[in-house]
C-alpha cells in the first residue's frame, strides 16, 4: 500500500510539473510573438514615416518646377531673367559644346597624384580608378571631362531600349538604385565581379544625389561602359535630372570637388544624362525600367523618340505644343472635337498670330509638304519672339524634320505625349489595386495595377518588368503575381540598419536569383532591438574592402537603448516636418476647440495633424513617440508645440515662427537658390535676386513693392560684398517674414 500511495505521488508530482513547463513554455511563447508583433508594427511605422517624408519632398520639388515654368512674365526683362534662369537646363549645339567644355585647354600638374586616363580605356585603367577612390583619390577635371566627352559619343549611338542575351554571357547582374553610396558598389562588385566579357551588369539609375560619392559612381560606372559597351549597360533613372540634382545634392557634390571647372563637369554631366538609354530588354523577354509603366505606355513610341530632348524630365517646354499640335491632329486625321477639344481647352495655350494660309489638299503630297514646312517655320519664329528665346537654342523636333514624303501617312506623336512616356517609365509606382491613377504621392508619374502589368506584358509578350525607383526593406520585393520587381540597391538608405541592398542575377532560364547585403559594418553590430525587426536574417560579409567596412564606436550600438536608432531618425525626422506647420496646426487644432480651452482629445488631434500634413501615417499608432504627456485624455496642444519648438531651435536667436518658416521652406529656398546661381558659385547678383524675388514673393502671397524689395537687398548684404550668398538668403526671408502684412 505505500509503495503504491509513494509511486501516485510522485506521478502527479511529475504531471504538474510537466504541466507547469508546458504552461511556461505556451507563456514565454505568447511573449515572444507579441514582441515579434509590437517590433514588426513599429518597423512598418518606422518605414511609413521614412517614405512619407521622402515622397513629401519630391512633391515639393515638383512644385517648385512647376511654379518656374508657370510663372507668367510681365515684362522683356522678365522673359529673359527666366530664360537665363534655365539656360543651364538647355541643350548646347554640338560646336558650342566641344568648345565650352574644351579637356584638352587643361593642364595637369606634375604635382597631381591621383589616377590617370588615356583613351581608348583599357581595364587597368579601371581597376585604378577603384583603387584610387577607396583611398579617397580624386580624379583630376582633365580626366572627368574627357571621360564624359567619350562617354557622350558612345552614348550618342545607343537606342533609347538596349537589348541584352543571355547567350554571350552565362548571366546578367541587374543593380537597383546606389544614389552616390560608392561602398555599395564595391561590395558589388567584391561579391559578384568586375564588369568583363563574361560578366554583363545592367544599373537601373539613380546613380546620383543624397549620397555623397555619386560622382565617384558615375566615373567608375561610364569607365566599364567604355571598356566594355557589350556587357555594361546604363539606364536613366529619375535623379538623372539636373533640376532634381539641385535638391538633392548632386549639382553641390561636383561644384565642392571641382571647385575651378565645376561648371563645365556639371554641364557635361547634364548632356550625358538625357543621352542615357530609357530601358533594357533582356531576351526579349525581360524588360528593366527605373519607374514602371502606365495604361499609356507604348514602347514604340519609346523607341523612336528624340531622349536627348528631354534634359529634366520636370520641365516640359510647353511653349512649342500649341503650334505642333494641330498640324499633328491633321496629319493623323484628328480633329478638335470631343476629347481632344477638351484636352486642348485644358493645355496651356499661346497667343500666335493666324496661320499664313489654309492648309491644301493632303492628296498633293508635294504641295502639302511645302506648306507644311513653311507653316512650321512661321509659327517657330513666332514662339521665339513671343518667348524671347535666342537662335543659339537648338530647335526641336518639327514637322520639316518629322515628316517626308514617304511618311506622311504614318503617326506623329506630339511632344506631350513624348514627354509623359519618358516620365511615366521614370517615376511610376506599382499598386496593388487595379487601375491606372496620378501618382500624387510622388508628385509624378503614375499607380499602376497587376491589370495594367498583365495587358503590357501580354502585349509585348514579355514575361516580367524589373523596377527600382522604391527603397524595400529587404533590398527587392515581388509584386503584381511575381511579374513586377523591384531591385534597390543603396543598403542603410533612410539610416543604418533601415535596409539590405540588393542585386539580381538573371540566367538563360530567366530565373531570379537574389543577393544581398549590407555594406557599412556597423550595420551588422545592431542588435535585433535596436533594429527594430529590419533585419530578419542578418547577413555579415567576412572580407576587408579598405575602409568599406572599418570598425565603428561601440557607444553607436548601446544594448541598453529602448528605441533604435532607425526609429529614432525617423521620429526626429517627423517632429521636424510637424514644427515645420506649426502655424497650420495650431489653426487645425483650434477648430476642435470651440471653447478656446487650450485642449483637444488626442482623436481630434490625430485627424487634425493628418489634415495638414497629409501623409497617410497612423497618427494614432504613433501618438505615444509625439506625445509624451495627457492629461484626462486631452492634450494642451500649445504647450505641445512649444515643446516641438524647444527641439528645433537653434543656438541663434530666431523667433519660433520665423524659424518654423525656414524649416518648410529650406528646401525649396536652397533650390530656387541654386536655379538662380547660374555658375554655381554660392553668390547671385543683386538683380537676380530682385527679380527672384518677385517670383518667390508672389508664389508665398507675399506683397512687396519695388522700393521694398530694393531696401531688403541693401539690407542683407551684410559684408557689403555687392552679392547674396545663401545664408543671406535665408535672411531675406526671415526679414520679409517680419514686416507687417
Amino acid at each position: 500500500m505505500g509503495s503504491g500511495s509513494s509511486v501516485n505521488v510522485n506521478y502527479k508530482y511529475s504531471l504538474q510539473k510537466s504541466e507547469n513547463a508546458f504552461k511556461a513554455a505556451v507563456l514565454i511563447q505568447q511573449w515572444y510573438r507579441r514582441h515579434v508583433a509590437r517590433l514588426e508594427m513599429r518597423r512598418r511605422c518606422t518605414w511609413r514615416i521614412f517614405q512619407s517624408i521622402e515622397y513629401s519632398c519630391e512633391q515639393d520639388q515638383i512644385k517648385v518646377c512647376y511654379l518656374m515654368d508657370q510663372f507668367t512674365p510681365s515684362s522683356s526683362k522678365e522673359r529673359d531673367f527666366i530664360s537665363r534662369m534655365f539656360i543651364s537646363g538647355e541643350s548646347y549645339k554640338e560646336a558650342e559644346l566641344e568648345k565650352y567644355c574644351d579637356y584638352e585647354s587643361i593642364e595637369v600638374p606634375d604635382s597631381y597624384t591621383g589616377p590617370h586616363l588615356s583613351f581608348p580605356l583599357l581595364p587597368d585603367h579601371a581597376t585604378a580608378l577603384l583603387e584610387a577612390f577607396q583611398q579617397k583619390q580624386q580624379l583630376h577635371a582633365r580626366y572627368v571631362l574627357n571621360l564624359l566627352h567619350e562617354t557622350r559619343k558612345h552614348l550618342k549611338q545607343l537606342p533609347n531600349i538596349s537589348h541584352v542575351s543571355t547567350c554571350y554571357s552565362e548571366e546578367v547582374t541587374v543593380c537597383g538604385d546606389l544614389h552616390g553610396q560608392l561602398d555599395d558598389l564595391f561590395l558589388i562588385f567584391y561579391k559578384n565581379g568586375l564588369p568583363s566579357p563574361s560578366k554583363s551588369y545592367v544599373f537601373n539609375g539613380d546613380f546620383v544625389d543624397r549620397g555623397k560619392q555619386s560622382l565617384e559612381i558615375l566615373v567608375i560606372l561610364f569607365t566599364f561602359l567604355l571598356i566594355y559597351p557589350k556587357e555594361v549597360h546604363l539606364n536613366r533613372g529619375n535623379h538623372e535630372d539636373h533640376m532634381v540634382n539641385l535638391r538633392y545634392g548632386f549639382t553641390k557634390e561636383v561644384m565642392q570637388k571641382y571647385k575651378v571647372h565645376g561648371k563645365k563637369i556639371l554641364r557635361m554631366f547634364q548632356n550625358v544624362f538625357c543621352w542615357l538609354p530609357l530601358a533594357t530588354l533582356i531576351d526579349q523577354k525581360v524588360l528593366i525600367i527605373h519607374g514602371g509603366i502606365s495604361d499609356t505606355t507604348d514602347l514604340e513610341m519609346l523607341e523612336k523618340i528624340q531622349r536627348d530632348k528631354f534634359i529634366s524630365v520636370l520641365r516640359l517646354k510647353k511653349r512649342k505644343e500649341s503650334s505642333r499640335k494641330p498640324q499633328i491632329q491633321a496629319i493623323n486625321g484628328e480633329n478638335e472635337s470631343g476629347t481632344d477639344a477638351a484636352a486642348n481647352e485644358a493645355a496651356p495655350r499661346l497667343s500666335l498670330q493666324p496661320q499664313s494660309a489654309q492648309a491644301p489638299n493632303t492628296a498633293n503630297r508635294l504641295e502639302f509638304s511645302r506648306w507644311l514646312r513653311q507653316t512650321v517655320q512661321e509659327q517657330i519664329d513666332t514662339c521665339r519672339r513671343l518667348m524671347d528665346i535666342s537662335e543659339s537654342e537648338p530647335e526641336e523636333l518639327t514637322y520639316s524634320s518629322m515628316v517626308s514624303l514617304k511618311d506622311v501617312d504614318e503617326p506623329c506623336w506630339t511632344r506631350q505625349e513624348e514627354w509623359k512616356q519618358v516620365l511615366d517609365i521614370l517615376w511610376s509606382d506599382p499598386m496593388p489595386q487595379e487601375g491606372c491613377r496620378e501618382n500624387k504621392v510622388r508628385g509624378g508619374g503614375c499607380y499602376f495595377g497587376p491589370d495594367v502589368t498583365e495587358k503590357f506584358l501580354d502585349k509585348y509578350n514579355l514575361q516580367f518588368l524589373i523596377r527600382s525607383h522604391e527603397c524595400k526593406q529587404e533590398g527587392y520585393e515581388f509584386c503584381h503575381h511575381r511579374k513586377v520587381l523591384t531591385i534597390f540597391s543603396a543598403s542603410n538608405y533612410y539610416e543604418i540598419g533601415s535596409n539590405r541592398g540588393a542585386y539580381v542575377k538573371l540566367g538563360p532560364d530567366l530565373i531570379p536569383h537574389f543577393v544581398q547585403y549590407q555594406a557599412n559594418k556597423t550595420a551588422h553590430m545592431l542588435t535585433m532591438t535596436q533594429r527594430q525587426g529590419f533585419l530578419v536574417a542578418p547577413y555579415s560579409p567576412s572580407f576587408n574592402f579598405g575602409p568599406l567596412l572599418s570598425p565603428s564606436s561601440a557607444s553607436l550600438c548601446s544594448v541598453s537603448s529602448r528605441i533604435s536608432r532607425v526609429e529614432e531618425s525617423a521620429f526626429r525626422a517627423l517632429r521636424e516636418k510637424l514644427f515645420a506647420h506649426t502655424s497650420a496646426l495650431i489653426t487645425a487644432f483650434r477648430s476642435y476647440d470651440g471653447d478656446n480651452t487650450g485642449k483637444i482629445t488626442l482623436s481630434n488631434w490625430a485627424t487634425a495633424v493628418e489634415s495638414v500634413l497629409r501623409l497617410g501615417l497612423p497618427w494614432r499608432m504613433l501618438r505615444p513617440q509625439l506625445v509624451r504627456s495627457t492629461e484626462d485624455g486631452m492634450l494642451e496642444y500649445k504647450s505641445w508645440l512649444d515643446d516641438l519648438a524647444m527641439e528645433q531651435r537653434s543656438q541663434e536667436h530666431i523667433q519660433s515662427s520665423l524659424l518654423e518658416v525656414i524649416y518648410r521652406n529650406r528646401s525649396n529656398l536652397e533650390t530656387i537658390f541654386r536655379i538662380i546661381d547660374r555658375d554655381h558659385s554660392g553668390l547671385i547678383s543683386f538683380e537676380e535676386f530682385q527679380q527672384t524675388w518677385k517670383l518667390f514673393s508672389s508664389h508665398m502671397n507675399i506683397e512687396l513693392t519695388d522700393d521694398g524689395i530694393n531696401d531688403l537687398v541693401r539690407s542683407i548684404d551684410f559684408n557689403k560684398d555687392g552679392n547674396i550668398d545663401f545664408n543671406e538668403f535665408l535672411e531675406a526671408f526671415r526679414l520679409v517674414k517680419q514686416r507687417p502684412s
